[in-house]
């Protein structure tokens, strides 16, 4: 099972290269695929070239690139390995994948490490801990579950951890892309009146949520893959009209989208995708006797099987203490 990795000496002629050894002839064929067209898309992909020595690949060009052509090619073996074949697209995720994250945990791996107790999140720049309970169990229900609903006050949590989740399934391979949207309502300031264009208009809307990436991601790493729009940030009026197929999918602020707006989102889910909706009951900024979207749907989907909903209280804030005993006063002056 597996292939071995040979490393020659530093003396060697060939230091420059990877020698990869497979054991089954068989099922290097099917990794080299017809006429090599599986390698080929490897070497044009990373600039590197791959050659065939018997039942060994050698793979010459930039030690970075080296590495990452070696890790393409086991994932690729394994896949066959498990009797699963090889498409172009199998392919392509399988470059996404290790150039984002050479060395990150597994989706699987992360499951198991639940399953142990242990909830640290695993991103690009940083590990993210649950540190309540509530957390923890809302962690689990993102990994666990294609649709899951995160109720509750400020400070909390919610959108931090969602962002973390869709930033580590995109580097293990798990979704090709991540959508973050949130309703652009206005919460005493008018969109007209702002300057700019409409991205100008609604990008302080959605500033929370590039914050929250670039907590996970490098600069550069982040710019490119908002560039080939596998990271999207949206209204979400944008969303009208799209499919979202293996994509981690965020709706923050959803306590601000009507019901008629959650419809329309919640039924954008399409295959190999997950959905998290966020929201605080206590913040709806829609007009007077408008009723919210969100309410809506936890009225309506409490029950639904493979949809979760966590509940967050002023015990799970993680921003400043003040912030928990502000949510308290606010909810005693209310009660």
């Amino acid at each position: 099972m597996g292939f071995s990795a040979i490393t020659p000496p530093p003396s060697s002629q060939d230091a420059r290269e990877t020698l990869l050894e497979f054991p089954d002839n068989k099922l290097l064929i099917d990794l080299c695929g017809e006429f090599d067209r599986n390698l080929a898309q490897v070497e044009q992909a990373l600039a590197v070239h791959i050659l065939r020595r018997g039942n060994q690949l050698a793979v010459v060009g930039a030690p970075e690139a080296q590495a990452q052509a070696a890790a393409v090619l086991q994932h690729l073996y394994q896949r066959l390995e498990a009797q699963k074949p090889i498409e172009t697209g199998d392919i392509d995720a399988a470059l996404r994948a290790t150039e984002l994250g050479q060395g990150s945990t597994s989706f699987e791996d992360q499951l198991e490490m639940f399953a142990k107790g242990h909830y640290e999140i695993r991103t690009r720049k940083k590990q993210v801990e649950p540190r309540t309970e509530a957390q923890k169990a809302y962690v689990r229900n993102l990994f666990e579950n294609e649709m899951a609903f995160g109720i509750g006050p400020a400070g909390t949590g919610k959108t931090y951890l969602a962002v973390a989740v869709g930033v580590t399934m995109l580097i293990s391979g798990e979704v090709d892309k991540i959508l973050l949207s949130r309703p652009a309502v206005e919460a005493g300031e008018r969109l007209g009146f702002l300057p700019g264009d409409m991205k100008d208009k609604v990008d302080p809307y959605m500033q929370p949520l590039y914050d929250a990436l670039n907590d996970f991601l490098p600069q550069k790493q982040l710019a490119k893959l908002m560039e080939d729009k596998r990271i999207e940030i949206a209204p979400l009026a944008f969303m009208r009209g799209r499919t979202l197929s293996n994509a981690f999918v965020v709706l923050d602020e959803a306590q601000n989208a009507t019901t008629m707006q959650m419809k329309m989102f919640l039924t954008r889910l399409g295959q190999g995708s997950r959905m998290v909706i966020t929201g605080d009951r206590s913040q709806v900024d829609l007009p007077r006797g408008m009723p919210s979207g969100l309410a809506d749907a936890e009225r309506i989907l409490n029950g639904v099987d493979g949809i979760s909903f966590n509940y967050f209280t002023s015990k799970d804030v993680v921003r400043h203490h003040l912030v928990a005993k502000i949510i308290n006063a606010y909810e005693k002056a209310e009660g």
